[in-house]
């Protein structure tokens, strides 16, 4: 990863500065002797490239000096405003110069993107244990929604069943209700039928002489509710009287009895007190 972006910022700048010396010796050699061109040439890209080597030494010392900075970006401007101002200039090719006169900005550009790669870039354990992260974060939401997913059709499943046999019960009981009615309805027809009781009684005379049977029917009617027994409840325990009984209980007999015992002891005395208290009593006294 380190070549890819150092590689495009070397090659930018390599041809930023050719093209630099080379717009220099053109455009300045008609108005001065060609080694001045030179000198003024080499002096642009050496500043640039004395400034580009100072920074990238601070950026592997992980410091950062903004003069040298600003010193930087200014060759790259001037590089930039010599190549546009021989673009301007130039009788032919105008647009092409001016085509290449971002060069310089944009290999200043490219150090810079190349420096920010170097102050985050990660190690490959590093990378290796954060994609391991995330895919557990994503392996445990899978999980999850298809967890939640089983659950919902395991519900809806339920409650489907659950609603089917309601029906079905509904049914049955609504059959049933339909032929007690009509049952009832029989039986009340025959009770309040005048043959019947006729013929009843030529039947039974012989078997019981002297005797008139009297036929009541079954009526199918409202019935009156059964008074409930009252029923004293017995105070609640306190927790010191139930410690005291199931300690009492409990060494009723040597070895001292277990704790399925004492209940079954405690509520055969016609004690009273819920699981959960009479099992505390029994934690609390045998320690």
């Amino acid at each position: 990863m380190n070549a890819k972006t150092v590689l495009p910022a070397v090659g930018m700048t390599a041809v930023s500065m050719v093209l630099t010396l080379a717009v220099v010796m053109m455009w300045l050699g008609t108005a001065m002797p060609w080694p001045v061109a030179l000198v003024v040439g080499l002096g642009i890209d050496g500043g640039w490239l004395a400034t580009l080597a100072y920074e990238r030494r601070l950026a592997a010392q992980g410091d950062h000096s903004t003069p040298v900075t600003v010193v930087g970006w200014s060759f790259g401007a001037i590089a930039t405003g010599v190549l546009i101002a021989h673009a301007l200039t130039a009788e032919a090719s105008t647009g092409a110069w001016l085509a290449v006169a971002w060069l310089p900005i944009a290999a200043k550009a490219l150090w810079l993107v190349h420096g920010l790669w170097e102050r985050t870039a990660l190690t490959g354990e590093a990378l290796d244990a954060i994609q391991g992260i995330q895919q557990e974060a994503r392996d445990e939401a899978a999980v999850a929604r298809a967890r939640l997913r089983a659950e919902a059709t395991t519900e809806e499943t339920r409650l489907t069943a659950v609603t089917q046999a309601g029906a079905r019960v509904a049914r049955v009981q609504a059959r049933t209700a339909d032929t007690l009615s009509k049952a009832w309805s029989t039986l009340e027809t025959a009770r309040a039928g005048e043959d019947t009781g006729r013929a009843l009684t030529s039947v039974t005379t012989r078997v019981t002489p002297g005797v008139t049977p009297r036929w009541e029917l079954p009526v199918w009617g409202p019935t009156e509710p059964v008074t409930a027994f009252a029923l004293e409840t017995a105070p609640a325990l306190t927790d010191g009287e139930l410690d005291r009984l199931v300690d009492q209980i409990r060494h009723s007999e040597t070895p001292a009895l277990s704790y399925r015992e004492m209940a079954t002891r405690f509520r055969a005395a016609g004690h009273s007190a819920s699981e959960v208290r009479l099992r505390a009593a029994w934690k609390r006294m045998v320690a």
